[in-house]
């Protein structure tokens, strides 16, 4: 006999009941039509099998029993399990949907951040360390203009040492000695603010170098040779012991020394003879080397020194602003009335540009960049760990960003396992529907074709 594909589509399916039987004895009365006798029998065994079946399910109603507990478990456990699956697929659409965007937005704020620190700094960020180190390079040429911007404050220095003078009573000492130096020098060298003398020589201190540092994922393992050993030709004839022995490079030779070989150094014919060098002897006259050989704002102790020395002077111009600002401060006009035509012939304006010239000076050299520079300048390996840690802004951004892509994929897996689910729940529905029906419309032959309806069935 021939296979049905309707009987291959029935047997497939994930449970057969009673209705199936039917269905698929009907059309075993086609296929097998001719295999029924006289007395309305069928001879093919798999009819036989099949009215058994049938007959088995219509003792006692037991197909109504079997379907009623199909019917509960669809309704009860399978339909809801389905939906919970579905919703918690939904559900994590939305957190992952919602971490992934928190990611994005948490990489563009270090990257931003990133950015700012490099804006700071005086980089655009493309080469950290090279960007720093070309700064440094650049900053004698800085500090140079900034030595040769402090020539304009020549007239507020004159008018704080007049002032001094006027107040004091007293002329012996000169106000701001470090920065009226640089204001007719320049910025010199500390051995020539020192000496009063340009050195003849200048011998600045070797820049130490750091090599840049190797990415993570690299290691050096130093310089090996596979060469094997080369053994002399005697110790080789020796024997296999003596020609593996390791030659240190050490000879012994005879000495005039007693027989035990050793010099201890007591004897009386030789004399030792300590000499004491003066400290600053092995430098020539007019050699400026080390410290005395950076310029003045290089060194860390004149340049403290010049930027107390701005603040002073600012300090002074600011507070003599505001005296003659208030005009009805009757104790200040009378104290300067004998006081020189330099601070009398002052007016407010003009104090306040020497203010503002003062106050540009300071700011040029108090900037967040030119301390980091002069971070660089005083330890090398500052640039390191300025890289270092710009550069893990820039990781915890690549992380972030890394991150999100790996939220993305999982949404995009609970997108297609729902997917997967939802076609399934919609058969299960058509399904458990016709169940339904089948139920109700077998119960309605029972009762003479009165209309049945099951109660509590809400799919």
């Amino acid at each position: 006999m021939p296979e049905n594909e309707e009987i291959k589509q029935l047997l497939a399916g994930a449970y057969l009941h009673y209705f199936h039987c039917l269905r698929i004895v009907e059309i075993l009365k086609g296929t097998e039509a001719s295999t029924k006798n006289l007395f309305g029998r069928y001879s093919s065994q798999r009819m036989k099998d099949w009215q058994e079946i049938v007959s088995l399910y219509e003792k006692e109603n037991t197909y109504l029993a079997e379907l009623a507990s199909l019917l509960v478990r669809s309704i009860s456990y399978e339909i809801p399990s389905l939906r919970k699956q579905i919703s918690r697929c939904q559900q994590a659409q939305q957190d992952f949907a919602r971490r992934e965007e928190e990611c994005q937005l948490g990489a563009a704020e270090l990257r931003e951040r990133f950015f700012a620190s490099c804006k700071q700094y005086g980089i655009t960020g493309d080469n950290v360390r090279q960007e720093l180190l070309a700064l440094v390079k650049d900053l004698p040429s800085l500090l140079s203009e900034i030595g040769a911007g402090a020539g304009a404050l020549s007239e507020a220095i004159e008018l704080y040492q007049a002032c001094v003078e006027f107040v004091c009573e007293s002329s012996a000492e000169l106000v701001v000695p470090l920065l009226r130096h640089v204001g007719k020098r320049g910025n010199t060298t500390v051995y020539e603010w020192r000496t009063g003398l340009q050195p003849l020589r200048v011998e600045r201190p070797a820049v130490e170098e750091v090599p840049e540092q190797p990415k993570e994922d690299t290691i050096d393992w130093g310089d090996f040779t596979l060469e094997p050993t080369k053994v002399d030709d005697s110790a080789a004839a020796d024997g296999g012991a003596q020609g593996e022995e390791i030659d240190w490079g050490i000879t012994l030779e005879a000495g005039p020394q007693q027989d035990d070989g050793i010099d201890w150094g007591d004897g009386e014919s030789e004399e030792v003879q300590i000499s004491v060098l003066e400290a600053g002897t092995e430098v020539p006259e007019g050699v400026a080397c080390g410290s005395d050989a950076l310029t003045l704002l290089e060194n860390t102790d004149t340049r403290s020194q010049f930027i107390d020395e701005l603040m002073e002077l600012e300090l002074f111009l600011s507070q003599r602003l505001v005296e003659m600002e208030e005009e009805a401060d009757i104790v200040a006009v009378s104290q300067f009335q004998l006081a020189p035509a330099v601070l009398q012939g002052q007016t407010s304006a003009h104090v306040g540009s020497l203010l503002a010239t003062t106050r540009a000076l300071l700011g040029q050299l108090c900037t967040r960049s030119m301390q980091h520079l002069f971070m660089i300048l005083a330890s090398p390996r500052y640039v390191d760990r300025v890289s270092e840690l710009l550069r893990q802004k820039l990781k915890q951004a690549e992380l972030l960003l890394a991150k999100k892509e790996v939220m993305s994929q999982k949404r995009l897996e609970a997108l297609a396992e729902q997917g997967a689910l939802e076609p399934k729940l919609d058969r299960l529905l058509e399904k458990t529907k016709e169940l339904q029906k089948l139920i109700e419309a077998d119960i309605s032959k029972r009762y003479s074709g009165r209309p049945v309806n099951l109660m509590g069935v809400s799919l």
